[in-house]
């Protein structure tokens, strides 16, 4: 197929604008939010360092969830009955 006919997923040409014009905005955004954020005092390294820490708490929680999910499935309930057991709140 030639290559203007080959569309990924069947996205159409407009779309795929769409999705850039998205992204443009979206990296806009950010990029005001960080001048924000350097205005108040905090610096790029600061910046850095809690965007680590996020990604590594997000990793660890996913690990929690599913060694949640896999012991509801060994003990025939489901992980919300077992947020009790654990102390943990339906919002963790």
């Amino acid at each position: 197929p030639s290559p203007k006919s080959f569309q990924p997923n069947g996205a159409s040409e407009e779309a795929l604008r769409c999705e850039i014009k998205e992204l443009k905005q979206k990296d806009l955004a950010l990029d005001q939010e960080i001048a924000q954020l350097l205005s108040e005092g905090y610096s790029l390294e600061e910046l850095d360092k809690h965007i680590s820490l996020l990604h590594e708490y997000n990793e660890i929680k996913d690990a929690g969830q599913m060694l949640l999910g896999k012991l509801a499935v060994i003990r025939g309930v489901t992980t919300k009955q077992l947020y009790p057991e654990y102390d943990l709140e339906l919002s963790d």
